[in-house]
């Protein structure tokens, strides 16, 4: 099971969480978010995790390819990028060119309505990963709020995905008893506040994971 711990803004605490063992951590590139980092910030956390296996995804919404690698380039240590806004498969293939190869592509879908699981396909020869995630109307991402599992039991868009929106340590064995995906994505659910995270619930999320393999 991945798991992607996002929001990441302090170095002590990226290193500690790759340390517990996320897959990979996730850097807000956006500038209006509370958990927003700079690309030095990012160089920071990156500095932190020598000798760690841990993937450090840049996470940005509506921005433009080309500032995209910009700040790929300037962070330095990213394995990924997501979107996380309303790019379209033609703009997610762009940024696929711009990219050095090998660089995992995630495309963000915000789920308001059972209709929207519809565009899945649409992202599939585009895109690396997909991730899901509650509909918020003013906030893109690290809402809190939770996604309809049941409407999530037959998903599979062909590619592999990751459920985000409202995970906690207290509510993900009851989501993946319910939907099978490749990974989970959490962010307001392990943090004390936006980008402070709290590393006793980080801790207990891998618990709970422990025990589901049990």
């Amino acid at each position: 099971m991945r798991v992607k711990i996002c929001g990441i803004t302090k170095p002590e605490q990226g290193r500690a969480i790759a340390q517990m063992g996320a897959s990979a951590l996730g850097f807000i590139c956006v500038s209006r978010s509370a958990r927003y980092v700079t690309p030095l910030q990012i160089r920071a956390v990156v500095s932190r995790l020598q000798g760690e296996s841990v993937g450090c995804i840049g996470v940005f919404a509506n921005t433009t390819p080309e500032t995209i690698c910009q700040v790929f380039r300037e962070a330095g240590g990213l394995t990924g990028v997501q979107l996380h806004g309303d790019e379209s498969p033609e703009v997610c293939d762009r940024l696929r060119r711009l990219l050095p190869p090998g660089i995992e592509l995630i495309k963000a879908l915000r789920v308001k309505t059972p209709a929207a699981l519809e565009t899945a396909k649409e992202y599939v020869d585009c895109v690396d990963t997909l991730l899901l995630d509650a509909y918020h109307p003013g906030m893109l991402g690290g809402t809190g709020k939770q996604l309809d599992w049941g409407s999530l039991t037959e998903f599979d868009p062909g590619c592999p995905w990751l459920l985000a929106g409202g995970l906690t340590p207290d509510n993900v064995l009851a989501a993946l008893a319910q939907v099978n995906p490749a990974g989970i994505d959490l962010s307001s659910g392990v943090e004390r506040s936006p980008g402070d995270k709290d590393l006793a619930k980080v801790a207990r999320l891998f618990e709970m994971l422990k025990r589901q393999e049990v």
